[in-house]
């Protein structure tokens, strides 16, 4: 049994110029990963129960049935690959440090900027949307982009 658990505890390095420090910032910057992954994840299971909140307070957000789950899937799918990515980018990172080499984390830093970014932007157009809806089912009149007149008809002359 022991055996196993030094075979999962991993080498021991020579501790040489900053390879220690950088070992622990890349321990680090893992765990960020997978800090943000769990957020994601957790704000969907959240989304997800939004719609048994409503039943109880009729001033939470509603979302038709449909949207809350494609919304909630899309942000724990999202948080578990954040946290595949973190996982990855961990021991390509350790592998690159044995070898006395660094590499940037270019691709995982714009991918998770720009899915941050459309996901918010899809949020608020549910929420407009939502918001929409909900003033024309109580009758209140809901201003839409405003629609090209029609060219003026003049009468037919006979």
């Amino acid at each position: 049994m022991s055996s196993f658990f030094s075979r999962l505890r991993g080498e021991r390095l020579k501790n040489t110029g900053s390879l220690a420090r950088d070992l622990l910032a890349s321990e680090r910057t893992f765990l960020a990963f997978t800090r943000t992954g769990l957020g994601f994840i957790a704000l969907g299971v959240a989304l997800e129960k939004v719609e048994a909140l409503a039943a109880i307070s009729p001033t939470l957000l509603h979302l038709e049935n449909s949207r809350t789950k494609l919304a909630a899937g899309t942000l724990v799918g999202t948080g578990s690959l954040i946290i595949a990515h973190g996982t990855t980018r961990y021991f390509g990172v350790l592998k690159d440090l044995r070898e006395g080499y660094f590499r940037p984390n270019r691709i995982g830093i714009m991918g998770l900027a720009a899915v941050s970014v459309g996901l918010a932007f899809a949020g608020c157009l549910l929420v407009m949307e939502n918001e929409a809806e909900q003033a024309r089912k109580n009758g209140n009149k809901v201003q839409d982009a405003p629609q090209a007149k029609p060219p003026p008809t003049t009468p037919l002359k006979p």
